[in-house]
């Protein structure tokens, strides 16, 4: 869950009903932003100090397709490229379940245009970058060209509207732990807030739209239930309780709850190995041209692949540290070329210590050597041993001892949860019985059932655009119809 400091604009009184959105992260800032402009009185619920939650540090983009700052043919892709990382989840799925499946799959990627170009014509976002991640056919993954990362231009406009919102009221620190139910029809929420000091339950009567994220932070907690596997990973999540729980509290149904994605790429940083919330080493660096080296040098998988394989790989040919957490000893490399396509993201690694400039000598002869093998591959001389696809900005072709790189280690991460309540493909968040909860949405991570077994890079931001917008106006749809027209 994640959450603000941001001031209300226009706070109302809490006995007036206002539609309720937990969450301050892109799926919540899109619901939010939508019922604004059906002049729907709004108020977001976070916990955390701050908003923006994970959203605000995605690194890679958004993904959108066909979209006019995509080269070539139009890209027709998108959704078998999608259907095929959902992997057995989707496909071993039963026929309801399934045609649910393949509806929001349909949705989120026939929506992707139109979410990219709502961020990028109305709301000024720079989007006009766009670079090919793992388990993708075409580059189809936005971001500026320079500036901030995605997420932070993305979510930072959005709040500074959200702010000058009369509608909207956000706040901060306030924890939700009851979602109030009449019936079968969802009419509020309980939260605790602090207040002069002293924590006071206070509660918000309205419909409530869910965009409070995952779970992958809680490792003592669900995590730990769902994947006792993958216990000692470290996570790029703040240690936070998924908020599922509060949901199936009030009859909404769960699935993948297993299907957490550990990243290949979290950076280990050398001055405290033993960090349990690791920074993310973007896809993007991947996407851009950088390739992944053992502490022998050698490479040992196509770097694009989807970030389940890559994780796979990693952990069967890495060196396994000896630290307390589970994490391997993995290099992460870029030439000037690719590094100079993230400018913004280099300059951020290099000042936080997580990457360092050096040259191709100081990685050792067999790096070397591999390095030259792979500028050889870049430049069509050799087939790729691994069948990687693509090769970004990677612009180095003589590698030479003085050659300049850029290093940092990485190690995985738990970094996505793929299960959370089912919803369908219009937002509603869906009971046992398959029927929609009245007064109840979800978007975002807090979600299940539209990636399966792996997500794409790219497509968690757009997940959140779209969803979180089909929430705002479901919600405000139904809030115009049960309250406005005098139900309360």
């Amino acid at each position: 869950m994640s959450a603000s400091t941001c001031p209300a604009t226009a706070p109302l009184a809490t006995t007036q009903p206002r539609v309720i959105v937990v969450g301050s992260g892109l799926a919540g800032l899109s619901a939010a932003t939508q019922l604004s402009k059906h002049s729907i009185p709004v108020t977001i619920l976070d916990c955390a100090d701050r908003p923006g939650g994970n959203s605000i540090k995605a690194s890679s983009g958004i993904n959108g397709a066909p979209t006019r700052f995509q080269t070539g043919p139009d890209d027709t892709t998108f959704y078998d490229d999608t259907v095929r990382s959902a992997g057995a989840t989707f496909t071993s799925s039963q026929a309801e379940e399934r045609e649910r499946r393949e509806n929001l799959i349909q949705t989120i990627t026939n929506r992707s245009k139109g979410a990219v170009e709502w961020l990028s014509d109305e709301m000024g976002v720079d989007l006009s970058k766009v670079a090919q991640l793992g388990g993708h056919s075409r580059a189809r993954t936005h971001r500026g060209n320079g500036g901030k990362p995605p997420g932070a231009a993305i979510v930072g406009t959005l709040l500074e509207g959200l702010k000058k919102n009369p509608f909207v009221d956000m706040k901060m620190k306030a924890r939700v732990t009851k979602v109030l139910k009449e019936a079968k029809e969802v009419v509020g929420v309980e939260y605790v807030t602090d207040v002069d000091g002293k924590e006071q339950t206070k509660s918000i009567q309205g419909p409530v739209v869910f965009a409070s994220g995952g779970f992958a932070g809680d490792v003592r907690g669900m995590v730990s239930k769902y994947r006792p596997d993958l216990t000692g990973f470290p996570s790029t999540n703040e240690a936070r309780a998924g908020s599922q729980p509060l949901l199936v509290d009030i009859g909404a149904k769960l699935v993948d709850m297993d299907q957490i994605q550990v990243h290949p790429t979290g950076f280990l940083d050398t001055k405290d190995e033993s960090a349990t919330v690791k920074f993310l080493a973007a896809e993007a660096l991947r996407g851009e041209g950088g390739i992944l080296l053992l502490n022998n040098g050698q490479r040992f998988v196509n770097e694009l692949q989807t970030r389940d394989h890559v994780t796979d790989a990693l952990t069967k040919a890495a060196t396994k540290l000896d630290t307390d957490l589970r994490q391997w000893d993995v290099t992460l490399l870029l030439d000037e070329g690719a590094a100079a396509a993230l400018d913004s993201h280099m300059q951020f690694y290099l000042w936080k210590g997580l990457m360092k400039k050096t040259t191709m000598g100081d990685l050792g002869e067999t790096a070397l050597e591999i390095v030259q093998e792979y500028a050889d591959i870049v430049a069509g001389k050799k087939e790729d041993p691994f069948g990687r696809p693509a090769f970004g900005n990677w612009s180095l072709t003589d590698v030479q001892a003085d050659s300049v790189a850029y290093v940092g280690k990485v190690t995985p991460v738990l970094h996505f949860t793929m299960g959370g309540v089912i919803f369908n493909d219009e937002s509603e968040v869906l009971d046992d019985q398959g029927q929609a909860i009245p007064g109840l949405w979800a978007a975002g991570e807090v979600t299940g059932g539209l990636h399966g077994h792996n997500r794409l890079g790219g497509s968690s931001l757009l997940e959140c655009a779209v969803f979180g917008r089909i929430a705002g106006d479901q919600a405000a749809s139904f809030y115009q119809s049960h309250y406005l027209a005098g139900k309360v």
